[in-house]
This record gives structure tokens, C-alpha cells and sequence, in this order.
């Protein structure tokens, strides 16, 4: 290592042969800046799973407009749209097809561990609003109380999902009714749900009798290929004369959500907060050391004021420790952030795994807040006399 600075500094490594001089601080200051990158990282792959799971549900649908209720932050929340705007929109020419979109959990009550689905209520003869993975199984919904069940949902066997097919469906009790899975799709657990659930509309009615056939959660419209989106939306807001409704591209409406979810909701600000906890907790560790690093070398640094170095010249000794803190730090952190968001994804099913993106952004965050750091403990000797210092 101490070559290998050498050469990068073009001068004798002094920071690093201060801070291996005393190997149990060196030890410890490397702990806490691994630490404060774990730290980080489990918040940064919590928010990333957050917005993964927020957008999977929109994977499962192909449609180009989405009309929802004004209070409709999510896909799960908000009020009912009658389904009479559904008929006035298909009055635009470039419309082609819409599709009323039903959205509730459905409790699966299991002797070992109970599951909550997300469930959604489709038109089984509308194969076109669905993912290309999930419409070769529509029209099983066709059937009553059929279902089609997310094999990676949260408390159910991998090999129970996996014997589910038409010859061998899986029945069981949900909402005092007796349904029946005759497929699977690929879904998992989000943090609103232990995974999700698709049936046709009237299965959908009859397990929540409650709630009318005219008044789905959201409505879905497909319009002509080639025709420009905004304008659509544009008409369609003067054609449908409810003015509260939200009429926005299904893009759109996903990409609300997911905002919605990280700055409104209190998970994605909390785990926010939590990123933050965490640079902090590393920039006040590699303060900490360097400042006292500094403070047990002032007469060395005094010596080398005395001969006429600048404060230039302290900055890069500095800079070099918090350099070398940063870096070396790093390294553990990484390794065990690894292995904790990949033990935390396959314990809860959410998508948390450590990316690329994540790892390179957390290192310039760490060189960039060591530097910091380092260029506030030399504060100190840059109005230090050296008269003083002896």
C-alpha cells in the first residue's frame, strides 16, 4: 500500500504511516466506516425494493390511459370511477378498447401462516390489457372462483405453487368462498401485500358483494397505434364531465405512484431519513479519527510549518487518511451489505439486492464525505502558530 500511495501521491505516504502507526484506531475507524456503508446500503436497497415493488403490480397490465378517482395516489387506494366514463371514452375515435379494473386485498386464511393477497379483478375476455406472460391464462378466469395465483407470494410454498396447473389446481378458502387456482404468474411480496391474486370481475364481486359491477377501483384504455397519448388525455378530459377524475397515461400513473410512495408515505421517508442517519454517521466517524489524528501530530505538523509548508500540504496529508478510510472502508461494507440485503430478500421476498448503481454511488458518497471530513479537521492548523504548537 505504501507503494502504491507513493506513486499516486508522488511523495512519502505520510497519512497512511500515520494512521497504520496506531493499528487497533486504524482498526476501528475502518469498522466504523464499514459500519456507516452498511448502514446506507440496507436503506438504499429497502427504497430500491420499495419502488420495485410499487411498479410491479403495473408490470402486470398493458394499457396506454389510465382514468382513476382524484384521491387515487395509488393503484390499492383512493375512490371508485363509475363506469359510465368508461363508455364516453370509448367515444374518442382513437380509443379502442378500456376495461374496468378492480383492486382490494383478499385475506387467505392458512393453518401454518396466513397470506394477504392483493387481489385484482379483471374482464377474462380482454386478454390484451394483460402481460403477455399472464394473457395466455385469461380465459381460465372465465370459469367461476377460479384464480390465478402468484407463485413467489410471500408464505406459500415454492413446490405448492409449483404443482398449480389446470390438471392439478389448488383449492382453498378466501372471504368465506371456496376458490381455485388453475395457474401461476410471477409476482412476490410487496409491502402492501404478501402477493397477488388474479380473478375475473364477477369472482371479484362475489367475494366483496358489497362493491357494484358499475363502479371500478380504476379504468384502463388502449388507444390506437400510432395515436399521440397526450392528445387523447387532452380530449378525453373535455369529453368525460366529471373534472375530478385522473386521466393520465398508464406510465404516468405508475411513475406517480412510486413518488407518492417515497415522499408522502411515511416507509419511503422514513427509510430516506435512515440514508441520511447514515452519511452522517460516517462523516462524524472519519472526522472523529482524523481530528484526533491531528491533534496527537500537531508537533509534527508544527515542523513542518516552521519549514514552510502551506496549508496545501496538511490538506493533501489529510485528504490522503480520509482517502484511505473511505476506500478501505468501503470494501467490508460492501461485502456485508451484500450478504444482508440478500439473507433480508430471501426471508421477505422483496426485491432487495445489491446493484451496481447502488455500490458506485455509495463509494463517491463515501470518498466525497471522508474528504469532507479531512478538509474540516485541518481547520485547525490553518490558524495554528507554530510558536504555540512547541
Amino acid at each position: 500500500m505504501s507503494w502504491l500511495l507513493r506513486h499516486l501521491f508522488g511523495r512519502l505516504p505520510i497519512g497512511w504511516l500515520q494512521l497504520t502507526h496506531n493499528r487497533s484506531r486504524f482498526a476501528a475507524a475502518l469498522a466504523g466506516v464499514a459500519f456507516a456503508n452498511v448502514l446506507v446500503f440496507v436503506q438504499l436497497g429497502i427504497m430500491n425494493s420499495m419502488a420495485a415493488a410499487t411498479l410491479r403490480p403495473y408490470e402486470f397490465f398493458q394499457a396506454d390511459v389510465m382514468i382513476s378517482a382524484g384521491d387515487a395516489n395509488a393503484l390499492n387506494e383512493g375512490g371508485n370511477v363509475a363506469r359510465q366514463w368508461l363508455l364516453q371514452a370509448m367515444a374518442d375515435p382513437d380509443v379502442t378498447d378500456g376495461m374496468g379494473l378492480f383492486v382490494a386485498n383478499v385475506p387467505w386464511d392458512r393453518v401454518e401462516k396466513d397470506i394477504s393477497l392483493t387481489t385484482f379483478g379483471i374482464d377474462p375476455a380482454k386478454p390484451g390489457f394483460l402481460a403477455p406472460a399472464i394473457a395466455d391464462d385469461a380465459r381460465l378466469l372465465s370459469v367461476q372462483h377460479a384464480t390465478i395465483l402468484d407463485r413467489l407470494a410471500r408464505g406459500l410454498a415454492r413446490d405448492e405453487a409449483a404443482a398449480i396447473r389446470p390438471q392439478t389446481p389448488l383449492g382453498f378458502e378466501a372471504q368465506g368462498r371456496r376458490l381455485t387456482a388453475y395457474a401461476t404468474f410471477a409476482g412476490g411480496g410487496g409491502f402492501g401485500g404478501d402477493g397477488y391474486m388474479l380473478v375475473s370481475d364477477q369472482t371479484f364481486l362475489s367475494l366483496f358483494p358489497a362493491r357494484s359491477s358499475g363502479a371500478p377501483d380504476h379504468i384502463l384504455l388502449a388507444v390506437r397505434p400510432g395515436a399521440d397519448i397526450e392528445q387523447v388525455i387532452g380530449r378525453l378530459t373535455t369529453l368525460i364531465s366529471d373534472q375530478s377524475l385522473r386521466i393520465r397515461s398508464y406510465a404516468d400513473a405508475a411513475q406517480e405512484d412510486l413518488r407518492y410512495q417515497q415522499t408522502r408515505r411515511p416507509t419511503g421517508i422514513i427509510f430516506g431519513f435512515g440514508v441520511l442517519i447514515g452519511v452522517l454517521v460516517g462523516l462524524i466517524i472519519v472526522y472523529q479519527v482524523l481530528s484526533t489524528d491531528v491533534a496527537d501530530h500537531l508537533r509534527e505538523y508544527a515542523t513542518f510549518k516552521a519549514m514552510g509548508y502551506g496549508q496545501g500540504f496538511f490538506l493533501g496529508i489529510v485528504l490522503e487518511e480520509a482517502l484511505v478510510l473511505g476506500v478501505m472502508g468501503f470494501v467490508p461494507g460492501l461485502i456485508v451489505g451484500t450478504g444482508i440485503l440478500t439473507l433480508m430478500g430471501a426471508i421477505t421476498t422483496l426485491p432487495l439486492a445489491m446493484t451496481p448503481f447502488m455500490a458506485i454511488s455509495v463509494l463517491l458518497g463515501t470518498l466525497v464525505f471522508s474528504a469532507l471530513s479531512g478538509a474540516i479537521a485541518t481547520r485547525r492548523l490553518a490558524a495554528a502558530d507554530p510558536a504555540d504548537l512547541f
